[in-house]
């Protein structure tokens, strides 16, 4: 009986596999061989660079609406997530972000009028400043496509498509409610990315613009796939001898692709299905682990202060090279956070303009009050990169001041010991978060990332296993369905 119910569930583990595999295998390939392209080529996105390297230098002179007024006139009763002071062309703007999902706010600092809308003539003499336009023209309003496709777009909708005219086939997005620049994408991005992120992520347009809809697609697709991975990997072990082995010596029952499926899926069977598994948690199933980004208790705690003021003079500044001021407080100080368009940082008083240095000990004495009921258990500042902070996809502002807390959850903190801004905040889930994904998904391991190449080797060799297992499992299914109707007519003609 024993032997029977072995058998039979063996039997039932092949014939799932079997007929889910002939219908995930193309899935599989497809997520191998798209994940390469995406290790060159990222999905389009607007950094910091390219941002404040599109920004003319503030004309301070311009400026008569102070942060205080701005605020006011934003209808902000706290003090909002993000103050900035920029120029939109000519005109220097107050862009006001609050923090409970409201519409940005745009609004001139030359006269308080708020800026609801722009022309398309606007939308071009905004792109003239940007350092690759050469002769911007502009292509047509978008609403949403596929560059543009996710929700956090969405306050800025419409856009101003804007060719440059450059080599590169740059445009820009430009919000026809604030002027903003919220994207900008090259042809190469554009092209390549149809065979890396957009078939890895299952991001077409007409699912990803419904995000809790792409979610479950994703979800369950993965899950199904990852089911497939982890039953062949078992059936490539049942299906091994490699002591007593088959009549021809062989440690493999199979011939021809089936050999190449099973040895091939053994060998790179165990990181199939941690991608697998990996991709799956990327999804955060069940809201498995806690959610990134900086809370507005905690800001609020940081910054000692709520009220929507700041008091700000303009005179001392007017020599600056700044082409953003970002207004923010620390431990109940206001601060000017000034950027100029090489990226270069430096803090001011807001109030008379002169250079602030803020000391490591008086960030860590406004840190401290962060994590209320919870002793600060270490302060730190990192050099190098290490395993929690590192530059891989995204670049990391380097040395970084690491705060830990004795809390539940063990929150760090990791502050600019530049500009005294809590860049990240983590906790046990998170960092739990960053093995089961970013290692496992993209062998983002500390000895690979000292060394570049040995993790693209490493990558590329196992990309290439599990592509040969993904195409073998193509041609065997392919084989199998066709097989069948044609024996089927056989049969029919008897």
């Amino acid at each position: 009986m024993r032997s029977a119910l072995i058998r039979r569930g063996r039997r039932s583990l092949y014939i799932m596999h079997r007929w889910i595999g002939i219908a995930t295998c193309l899935l599989f390939a497809m997520w191998f061989i798209s994940g390469l392209v995406m290790m060159y080529v990222a999905f389009p996105r607007l950094t910091d660079g390219e941002r404040l390297a599109a920004l003319p230098v503030i004309a301070w002179n311009k400026v008569q609406i102070a942060p205080d007024r701005a605020m006011a006139i934003a209808r902000m009763e706290h003090y909002p997530r993000d103050l900035r002071l920029l120029m939109m062309n000519d005109t220097p703007v107050y862009r006001v972000t609050g923090w409970w999902g409201e519409r940005p706010v745009a609004i001139s600092a030359s006269d308080g009028s708020v800026i609801d809308e722009i022309t398309a003539d606007q939308a071009l003499a905004i792109a003239t400043h940007h350092p690759h336009a050469v002769q911007p023209r502009l292509l047509e309003p978008v609403t949403r496509d596929q560059w543009s496709v996710t929700a956090r777009f969405d306050p800025l909708r419409p856009f101003y498509l804007i060719a440059l005219g450059d080599r590169d086939g740059t445009e820009l997005y430009v919000s026809s409610r604030t002027g903003e620049i919220a994207l900008d994408t090259t042809r190469q991005e554009r092209i390549w990315n149809w065979l890396g992120s957009i078939p890895h992520w299952i991001y077409p347009t007409v699912l990803r613009k419904d995000g809790p809809l792409w979610r479950q697609v994703v979800l369950w697709t993965s899950g199904i796939c990852l089911v497939v991975a982890i039953t062949g990997f078992w059936i490539g072990i049942l299906r091994l001898r490699l002591t007593r082995r088959y009549a021809d010596g062989a440690i493999s029952a199979y011939r021809g692709w089936m050999a190449w499926h099973h040895v091939a899926g053994l060998i790179g069977g165990l990181f199939v299905v941690t991608w697998m598994l990996s991709g799956w948690l990327s999804l955060n199933p069940g809201e498995a682990f806690s959610a990134r980004g900086i809370t507005r208790d905690i800001a609020v705690r940081y910054s000692g202060h709520d009220a929507p003021t700041v008091a700000a003079s303009f005179q001392s500044t007017s020599s600056t090279a700044a082409v953003e001021a970002k207004f923010v407080w620390i431990g109940g100080r206001p601060l000017m956070v000034m950027e100029d368009n090489q990226g270069r940082r430096s803090l001011a008083e807001p109030a008379t303009g002169a250079p602030v240095a803020l000391s490591q000990d008086r960030i860590v004495d406004a840190v401290r009050r962060v994590v209320p009921d919870a002793t600060m258990a270490f302060s730190r500042q990192i050099d190098v990169s290490d395993a929690y902070w590192y530059s891989l996809h995204h670049e990391r502002e380097l040395p970084v001041l690491r705060v830990g807390f004795a809390d539940p959850v063990h929150t760090w903190l990791h502050i600019s010991p530049v500009t005294a801004e809590i860049l990240d905040r983590s906790d046990d889930g998170r960092r739990t978060y960053r093995w089961l994904f970013n290692a496992l998904h993209s062998f983002d391991f500390p000895p690979l990332l000292r060394y570049v190449p040995s993790r693209a080797i490493v990558v590329w060799l196992l990309s290439v296993v599990g592509t040969i297992v993904s195409i073998s499992g193509v041609v065997i299914g392919w084989r199998r369905l066709w097989r069948k109707p044609a024996h089927a007519g056989r049969l029919s003609r008897l």
